[in-house]
């Protein structure tokens, strides 16, 4: 795919914009888009049993849940509108569509789920995203240990909500935003409700979901258990999973609401290892590890509760504890994957593996508040809160594992070579203010202030010694964060968005100690900081047309990224360090528009519409030895479009993903024996789905990669390689949903 695709879409649909079915709906308006005045009318009561759209995104309001979201850039995504591979969460099919958004796809190659970056940034485990689900974190450690291991399963999903860039007053100073998926609630008009999906599909692949939910009185309910097995596309991939989840909300009246949820997961994963570029090139599916395996138990338990005090204040309260851990047993990462599995020629048996274990508690509580006031004649908002987060990690590596293939975390003859415990301590308050002047243009400034403590406590072997290092050290750290929003109403449905915000990343865990890691690293690594700025058209006209343009700037200076060294012997290897400050800019648009509408085909022919979503991306290194090169995992440009007919009960989606090549470190080294480093090629993905529904019953079933494309995502120096990952080939899937 190439820009031509996006410029005629735009062209084709620039005078038919429809309305943004995505937008969460706020103050009624007359055609010109003014307020009406209010009148006392008595009507019955309405249940609402939820939001749905024809399409597959929007944006969300200026005021939702409690968060100030005006002059930002934000998106909604309502995976039931969309005709997506939900059982094995594709992000291409739903996530897709947020322009910019590219993947690291490790799902099925030896990790418990996908990442996901934006705008050039690192999209491994989502390391640069917060993730959240149901408004509260689900990472084990917001700053230590940002990776992302636990996501819910897509078929429990009602929405997905993003802030991109600028969300670090309200959510913490991360450079890549924000990404909140939102679970499903039980029925409100019925005390029991069943819901069954079943799929199978390529590669041994079955997936079973199954969730109840229900009102009863005052009390509503949630559960879902879903599990997963797979043989795997690649050798030595196969995978056991089971996610589970439980909500119950107690409503004592129309203005309170305490709720309490669980969210569980259970899982074994074979790594299938990484290839070189040799062995990618001779044959993607092959795999040359069958003695790597990873489990990562995640168990998050979280307090929730809302009061609204009155019309113009409400109080949100969200509160979780996180007990989750991750481990591994293997031997990979010697000599890159091109040594093969050491076999003794003593036992004649394999030499023994690295067990790695890491455990960690941690708690998040976050209080808000959101109030209405009028001053000056005008409505304006006022958001402010505190966040206290208290996080525990064990870090133990380099155990003496066993010597055979199965999934064994046991030591055999030995210690840890090392065994740490990180704290972290975070305390944060934020303040923002929406202000409206007259009645289309609105300004928010906005203030956050983060202390951050880190302490890190235990041993290591130093190889070069071959002694015992005890370690014993801490840091405080005072981030004040700045930034504002702008709002100007263009329409009743569209407007343009400015702001411009702080970010802030410290050095985590991962780098500090790393934990199956084939580079070296810098020991005087520093904090990475920068800022965010957006400014963008969005809207809808009429029934035709849903957009989003604009362009994006982003600073980020002392960025931690990966370089290409060589040693006295003349072997390359790679070294992460503080490279270089990097200027990431481009453009990104959405452009959806429906075509029977605009040439006014009848209704009983159905409904054809297209979507196209399109990103820019000019990142790279400012200053230093790198100066000019582009940063790593940053492609140039991502392209999504994708075409939808729908008649009476059935639906199918024709999706052609392009992005185009990459580096994976910033020397832009195109070909090395070490295949942590090399080019990413471009690659080109189509998916094809279809849906049919029959009253409480629907089918599903489609194709991803039809073309059957060889290629992959990730070079990577650590699990699940080192090396290149590839991404799975041609699969067929095909699922049965029912709703009693």
């Amino acid at each position: 795919m190439k820009v031509y695709f996006s410029i005629a879409c735009f062209f084709f649909g620039l005078h038919n914009l429809e309305a943004q079915s995505g937008v969460i709906p706020g103050t009624v308006k007359d055609s010109a888009g003014k307020g009406l005045e209010q009148g006392v009318i008595l009507l019955g009561e309405v249940q609402i049993s939820g939001v749905h759209v024809t399409r597959g995104m929007g944006y969300l309001s200026e005021v939702h849940d409690g968060i100030i979201c005006s002059g930002k850039k934000t998106e909604i995504l309502l995976p039931d509108s969309m005709d997506a591979n939900t059982a094995l969460n594709n992000p291409r099919q739903v996530l897709g569509r947020v322009p910019g958004a590219n993947y690291s796809e490790t799902e099925g190659g030896g990790f418990p789920s996908n990442g996901v970056g934006f705008r050039g940034l690192n999209p491994t485990q989502s390391i640069e995203t917060n993730t959240r689900q149901n408004g509260y974190n689900v990472s084990a450690d917001l700053y230590g240990y940002p990776e992302s291991y636990y996501l819910p399963p897509l078929e429990a999903v009602e929405r997905i909500e993003i802030i991109r860039g600028a969300s670090s007053l309200q959510f913490g100073p991360q450079f890549g935003g924000m990404i909140n998926y939102i679970t499903r609630s039980g029925p409100r008009d019925k005390a029991f409700e069943f819901t069954t999906e079943q799929t199978g599909g390529s590669f041994g692949m079955f997936n079973s979901f199954n969730s109840v939910g229900g009102t009863v009185k005052k009390w509503n309910y949630y559960a879902y258990v879903q599990a997963r097995t797979m043989d795997g596309w690649r050798p030595n991939s196969d995978l056991k999973q089971i996610l589970g989840f439980a909500k119950l909300e107690w409503n004592p009246s129309k203005v309170c609401s305490l709720g309490i949820e669980y969210s569980a997961l259970r899982n074994r994963i074979h790594m299938p290892g990484g290839l070189s570029d040799e062995q990618f090139a001779a044959g993607s599916s092959q795999s040359f590890r069958s003695r790597n395996w990873l489990t990562s138990p995640w168990n998050i338990i979280a307090l929730t509760g809302s009061w609204k005090i009155s019309d113009a204040l409400q109080l949100s309260l969200k509160s979780a504890l996180n007990i989750s851990q991750r481990s591994l047993v293997w031997k990979n990462e010697d000599g890159g994957p091109e040594r093969p599995d050491s076999i003794s020629p003593l036992t004649h048996t394999y030499v023994q593996r690295e067990v790695q274990r890491e455990g960690f508690v941690s708690s998040t509580t976050e209080l808000r508040a959101l109030y209405n006031y009028r001053l000056a004649g005008a409505s304006h908002t006022l958001a402010g809160g505190i966040r206290f987060f208290s996080g525990s990690m064990t870090r133990q590596g380099g155990g003496p594992g066993s010597t055979g293939s199965d999934f064994d975390l046991n030591l055999y003859g030995g210690t840890y070579q090392y065994d740490l415990r990180f704290q972290t301590t975070n305390l944060a308050a934020f303040v923002e203010n929406t202000f409206h002047i007259g009645e289309r243009f609105s300004i928010t400034p906005g203030l956050r202030y983060e202390y951050l403590r880190s302490v890190a406590n235990g041993y290591v072997t130093d190889p070069d010694l071959n002694a015992i290092v005890t370690t014993s050290r801490s840091q405080d750290r005072y981030i004040p964060l700045a930034g504002t929003g702008l709002q100007l109403k263009t329409s009743g449905t569209t407007n343009i968005y400015a702001n411009i915000s702080q970010a802030y990343r410290p050095t985590d865990y991962s780098n500090q100690t790393p934990v199956g890691v084939s580079s070296r690293i810098d020991p005087n690594l520093k904090d990475a900081s920068g800022y965010n700025s957006d400014l963008g058209w969005r809207g809808s006209y009429r029934n035709f047309l849903n957009f989003d343009v604009g362009g994006f700037y982003m600073a980020y200076n002392n960025r931690i990224g990966i370089v290409t060294l060589t040693d006295p012997n003349g072997t390359p290897y790679t070294y992460r360090t503080n490279v270089a400050n990097s200027i990431h800019q481009g453009l990104e648009s959405y452009l959806e528009a429906n075509i029977f509408h605009v040439l006014a085909v009848p209704a009983r022919y159905g409904s054809l519409s297209l979507f196209n979503s399109f990103a820019y991306i000019d990142a790279q290194y400012q200053g230093g030895q790198f100066d000019g090169n582009r940063v790593e995992f940053a492609p140039k440009e991502i392209e999504r479009a994708g075409i939808t007919y729908s008649l009476k009960k059935c639906s199918t989606t024709f999706q052609v993903s392009y992005t185009s090549s990459c580096f994976a470190d910033a020397n832009n080294t195109v070909y090395s024996v070490n295949a942590n480093v090399g080019t990413i090629p471009a690659y080109e993905v189509l998916d094809w789905s279809f849906t049919i529904r029959l009253k409480k019953f629907h089918l599903k079933f489609g194709i991803n990669n039809l073309a059957d494309s060889g290629y992959f995502t990730l070079r990577t120096d650590e699990y699940p390689g080192p090396g290149i990952i590839p991404s799975a080939g041609r699969s067929f899937y095909a699922g049965l949903g029912a709703t009693f």
